[in-house]
């Protein structure tokens, strides 16, 4: 990703067709020539596994922007582990009950450059009406963050802020589950109810960190 918002080395060397790329429907311009906060494009990424044989696995799609189902994996361990307790004490099973605090790890470890405390991490959400909301509130909740919609957040001052009953607080991070057009009616979809007008400014002058970045892609 770099390197295609970038220098676009891998497309002047033949590579790749340039009209492969910019002319796609997924490729933003909006992030063109940006690098993410420590370079990190994509922060969380989905792999759907397909086990064919006993020792053979392959990828049947991979999910670089918005990917979801972690909590289903999370809530299915710990029925599995009260269903079949022998199971697990009989045999080596990597515990995951320690992926919320990875995660909440994760996107604090990319604070954006004008983070100067403690970074405040988000969950955005589109609303309860998305087929993921159980999701977005699952890991809300056990990562110990705000969920948000567009219309809780706001820029000013070159910041995002969010409404809260004691005033406005700082955002620093942003772990999005909305698809990019919808992220930012100034930007990208003029008719989005669902993102923060203003949001890509504040982005690119490394105000916010947006986890994945915009134009990470989606799945293949």
């Amino acid at each position: 990703m770099l390197d295609v918002y970038g220098r676009g080395g891998i497309i002047r060397a033949g590579r790749v067709p340039a009209a492969l790329v910019y002319q796609n429907a997924a490729y933003d311009r909006a992030v063109a020539g940006f690098t993410p906060p420590r370079g990190v494009c994509s922060h969380i990424v989905g792999i759907d596994l397909v086990r064919t044989g006993p020792d053979d696995f392959f990828v049947l799609e991979d999910n670089c922007r918005t990917p979801s189902g972690v909590s289903y994996m999370l809530e299915n361990r710990e029925i599995m582990m009260r269903m079949f307790p022998a199971l697990f004490r009989e045999n080596r099973i990597e515990p995951v009950d320690g992926y919320p605090g990875l995660l909440r790890r994760t996107l604090a470890s990319v604070a954006p450059a004008k983070c100067d405390s403690e970074p405040t991490v988000v969950i955005l959400t589109p609303g309860h009406f998305n087929s993921a909301y159980y999701e977005h509130s699952f890991l809300a909740d056990l990562m110990g963050v705000e969920l948000v919609e567009g219309a809780d957040l706001f820029v000013e001052r070159g910041f995002v802020w969010m409404r809260t009953t004691e005033g406005p607080k700082r955002v620093h991070e942003i772990y999005r589950r909305i698809d990019d057009a919808f992220l930012d009616p100034l930007c990208f979809r003029p008719d989005s109810m669902l993102g923060v007008p203003g949001l890509m400014d504040v982005y690119r002058s490394g105000g916010v960190t947006i986890a994945s970045a915009p134009g990470a892609g989606g799945g293949r």
